[in-house]
């Protein structure tokens, strides 16, 4: 297996968010090769780290690189969103933390395999867990045009998604990633293939989302976790997409208001009740020396909020 390293991002800001929480578990629900949940573990001393993570190989790497940690750390290999069924197993009945880093990670770019980039030629896979049988290859080859333009408008923000889409669907079948990074470089007009980098980024990062449903169980998950939390836990997340900050901008904010109703800047007479406070500021970004050293870095952005007692 290829070596499974990847640079955590906003490291000391993250690790910032949970030095105040209080002892318990501090859930990682999106482990990776164990970057932030290492600076966790070895800058706050009274917590120990769940974490989790639907990719074998990261689960893997984390093994290994977290072992020093002894019993402060437990390991699953499942999606985020099974949080409360992990909690249920271990008998946990609160969390002191939990920390969400969306998106893909560096090694699963890097590996051709993967088929996650189109750096590489390899097959249409994007599965970030190996164990789920639809792959990117079945939603471009199965599809109808108006199915795949929603997906790229909705994920990618793709301003040709239309023309794309037609496109693919005359191009069929399509087995890999050089094939369909071809055909969408040809279907957008050649002004615009100038701009904004390679053609296909957006076409890629948009069928990855789906294939993994990023954003339909991104939701649930936050709830999750933020009803977990121990009153002074907290919920960080770090987001590179704009559709991923808009639910968990909308989920930090029904939160910290309890899904008020009433009109700004009028006492609450709906009977909402807040459970937690959004930290501020409410939109972190990394600074420009991190973004010089790593470029994966600039889009990301940090939010945070703090359990309140009932």
């Amino acid at each position: 297996m290829t070596r499974y390293t990847h640079r955590p991002v906003m490291v000391d800001e993250v690790v910032d968010i949970f030095r105040p929480v209080p002892s318990g578990t501090v859930v990682d629900a999106t482990v990776g090769g164990g970057g932030h949940a290492a600076a966790i573990l070895a800058a706050v001393p009274h917590v120990s780290v769940l974490g989790l993570d639907r990719d074998a190989d990261a689960i893997t790497a984390a093994t290994t690189s977290l072992a020093r940690f002894g019993g402060r750390i437990e390991l699953r290999q499942v999606r985020f969103d099974a949080l409360a069924d992990i909690m249920d197993e271990l008998a946990l009945q609160t969390i002191s933390g939990a920390l969400f880093d969306l998106g893909v990670s560096s090694p699963q770019f890097d590996r051709a395999d993967r088929g996650f980039s189109y750096r590489f030629d390899a097959p249409l896979d994007m599965r970030m867990d190996q164990r789920q049988s639809r792959t990117a290859a079945d939603i471009v080859n199965d599809a109808d045009v108006d199915q795949l333009t929603r997906v790229l408008r909705e994920y990618g923000d793709e301003r040709y998604a239309r023309r794309i889409a037609r496109a693919v669907v005359a191009a069929r079948p399509l087995h890999t990633t050089t094939e369909l990074a071809d055909v969408v470089r040809d279907a957008i007009p050649a002004p615009a293939r100038r701009r904004g980098g390679h053609p296909a980024k957006r076409t890629f990062q948009a069928l990855r989302i789906h294939v993994n449903d990023e954003l339909a169980v991104l939701p649930d998950a936050l709830d999750q976790a933020i009803r977990a939390l121990a009153p002074g836990g907290r919920c960080a997340v770090l987001s590179y997409h704009s559709g991923e900050d808009r639910i968990v901008k909308a989920r930090f904010r029904e939160a910290a208001t309890g899904g008020c109703v009433c009109p700004p800047g009028l006492p609450c007479t709906c009977g909402a009740t807040p459970v937690a406070r959004e930290l501020r500021p409410l939109k972190r970004k990394p600074r420009a020396a991190e973004i010089a050293d790593n470029p994966r870095a600039e889009s990301a952005v940090l939010r945070a909020v703090e359990k309140i007692a009932s």
